[in-house]
């Protein structure tokens, strides 16, 4: 007689966020560990931070893509800089959503419903650029100037998307993605997810992400571990890495719990 398999979850975002993410997948029993494939670092040069805060008041609109741009952009705020009252702000997903509300408040400036608005996909709603500019295409863009606040590298569709609309787009690079240093604990999790592929799941929030796992174990067999993503390019990403049980989730913790209780569920 067959008996459920008994799964292990890695979850490799970035160390800080790695965390909570663990902390509250194991209160809803999930066997859930911190794998980070992403360090965050910041920039290598802070003045395009500052020439973006003091540019606030020119601005139309400033569009941050994760929650890590938020904080390296709030972090970077020049002495006396205050968010302008009507600036308008965009968010892929309710994660940076929550995390710009909360550095607004804490910044002390304008807050959401009182002279400015964050705009971002309602709940149910895909996390990425196209759910977000389909909110925000119909706007007037056309010799206006919008921010878009993001790490060094990225995706340049929704920047593309504005040029086309007629805006001045600005790209500020508020910090840098690089392949991680692993601690000795996450070394031995790596090595142990390589002897034993088949119980190990990888929760996987971006392209990079399977990028730097091939760095760090260019000689994995991933073919019997399963892989959890919330977008198609993480899909193909995790696909050409060897992964072949690749399955879509909807984004947040909450649908990385329902993928689990699905896949505790097969046979082993």
């Amino acid at each position: 007689m067959t008996s459920p398999v008994r799964l292990r979850l890695l979850v490799t975002r970035p160390r800080e966020q790695a965390g909570p993410w663990v902390e509250r997948l194991r209160q809803a029993g999930v066997d859930a560990w911190a794998l980070p494939l992403i360090e965050i670092v910041p920039s290598d040069d802070p003045a395009p931070l500052h020439a973006a805060w003091r540019g606030l008041g020119e601005a139309a609109f400033v569009m941050f893509v994760s929650p890590n741009a938020v904080a390296r952009f709030f972090a970077a705020r020049p002495a006396g800089a205050a968010w302008p009252p009507g600036l308008d702000a965009g968010c892929p997903g309710a994660g940076t959503a929550q995390a710009l509300q909360a550095a607004l408040q804490a910044a002390g400036g304008v807050a959401p419903g009182q002279g400015m608005t964050i705009v971002a996909p309602a709940s149910g709603q895909a996390e990425e650029s196209e759910s977000l500019w389909a909110l925000l295409r119909a706007r007037p863009w056309a010799g206006r100037r919008v921010h878009i606040v993001r790490g060094q590298t990225g995706r340049d569709w929704l920047a593309e998307r504005w040029q086309e609309a007629g805006a001045r787009v600005e790209v500020v690079a508020a910090y840098a993605q690089r392949p991680p240093v692993l601690g000795p604990a996450e070394r031995e999790r790596l090595e142990q997810a390589m002897r034993e592929p088949h119980v190990h799941v990888f929760s996987l929030s971006s392209a990079q992400a399977v990028d730097h796992l091939g760095r760090l174990a260019p000689a994995a067999d991933w073919s019997r571990a399963t892989a959890l993503v919330s977008h198609p390019r993480v899909a193909a990403a995790a696909r050409s890495a060897g992964f072949l049980s690749v399955r879509g989730v909807e984004p947040g913790w909450r649908g990385l719990l329902q993928a689990w209780a699905d896949l505790e569920s097969r046979p082993l």
